[in-house]
């Protein structure tokens, strides 16, 4: 995963400025067809998700009542896990990402939605919306890279600490909301002196207040009320294995959009004077997609779709499979790499290259396999589109 700007092969050389700011325009129209085109069916569509995963919910913490009774138990065990996952990933991020925004709905709204999850709206969609999207995959500056713990990249200087990171990366995985929340209070800035006490204490506050919510939600409230039935342990395990699910999931998810083989990342100094189509540009080549079927891409939030939603990170996800064709249309034509899998195969990916970086460049070596993706050949660049000029 050596940055792209230090490979000794680039796989965006053959691309001029021409190129590079036609790209932009391209992408641009695109989006722009999409903002042009929203109306009530996308709005029907996210108020169909939502009202399906609020039933879904309430089914299932009806069911898990009775879950002295092993079927209810299984069977809302599930249907909550499949709830907690819609609310986080097609709802939740979705939401939080202002992409409903424009429907005017005060409830459907970036400003005002509160997700199931131990991170608090505001700080995520700081680190998230405001650092990662605007930075991503810029060593240094994107912190979703190995998300401050681990070794993403042989550039990095390897520690004997590092040869823990696939065992941290599977506990982080496991507890992943908890993760993420400690992340969005960058931790690792405040022990370095760069974040102000303060502020640092009054977002720890609202993380210890939201945590301190959905456990009580989860792990005292509805056990409690199941206490009547004689299934308070049954829910109590059904709530656990619910998030542990959604965490796992959401993990592998987050995983194969960023660190699949074929995925790029950049130094700090590349994005200086970026355009926006260098910044279109950087997205394509460091997001990767998720093959599967319609209901594995709306269980992802349509995150499947990473590349697209890297681009347009505030189009309604419900539109990214109808654009994936245009994207790919213009990496064809432009020489680019359209990094894209089945879901074993990502996660394959994601995970050895996790378990090699772990090792020192030296060892890490053997285990790299030779790239499967053979190099893309331009069929429409502009700049070598464009008519002679007269002698």
């Amino acid at each position: 995963m050596t940055a792209l700007q230090k490979k000794d092969h680039n796989p965006v050389a053959h691309l001029t400025r021409e190129d590079i700011e036609s790209l932009g325009r391209e992408l641009d129209a695109v989006r722009a067809s999409v903002v042009e085109s929203r109306g009530t069916s996308d709005a029907a569509y996210i108020r169909r998700v939502i009202k399906t995963q609020r039933t879904l919910e309430l089914g299932s913490r009806a069911l898990l009542l009775a879950s002295r009774w092993k079927p209810a138990f299984v069977v809302g065990t599930i249907g909550l896990t499949v709830s907690k996952v819609l609310e986080n990933m097609e709802i939740g991020h979705n939401v939080m990402h202002g992409q409903w925004d424009w429907m005017r709905d005060p409830k459907i709204h970036s400003t005002t939605w509160e997700w199931d999850n131990a991170s608090p709206a505001d700080l995520w969609k700081h680190s998230h919306n405001e650092l990662h999207h605007t930075y991503t995959n810029v060593l240094g500056r994107d912190n979703d890279l190995g998300y401050g713990i681990m070794r993403v990249d042989e550039d990095q200087k390897w520690h004997p600490v590092y040869l823990g990171q696939p065992v941290w990366n599977f506990v982080n995985a496991c507890f992943f909301e908890y993760g993420i929340a400690a992340y969005d209070l960058e931790l690792g800035k405040y022990f370095a002196g760069r974040k102000d006490k303060a502020v640092f204490k009054r977002d720890a506050t609202k993380v210890v207040n939201k945590i301190r919510q959905q456990a009580t939600k989860d792990y005292v409230v509805h056990p409690a009320l199941a206490l009547l039935t004689g299934s308070a342990r049954r829910t109590l395990l059904a709530n656990y294995t619910a998030n542990l699910g959604r965490n796992l999931w959401t993990h592998s998810v987050i995983m194969c959009g960023h660190f699949p083989e074929g995925v790029e990342t950049f130094t700090k100094t590349s994005i200086d004077g970026e355009t926006r189509g260098d910044w279109y540009l950087r997205q394509m080549l460091g997001s990767a997609n998720i093959r599967g079927t319609k209901a594995m891409h709306i269980a992802t939030g349509n995150l499947s779709y990473q590349i697209e939603h890297h681009l347009f990170p505030d189009l309604p996800s419900n539109r990214y499979a109808e654009i994936a064709p245009q994207v790919r249309d213009l990496c064809e034509r432009y020489g680019l790499p359209y990094v894209t899998g089945s879901l074993p195969r990502q996660v394959a990916s994601a995970w050895g290259k996790v378990i090699r970086l772990s090792l020192p460049n030296h060892l890490a070596a053997r285990l790299k396999r030779p790239t499967r993706r053979t190099q893309v050949e331009p069929t429409a660049l502009p700049s070598r589109l464009r008519e002679p000029t007269a002698a």
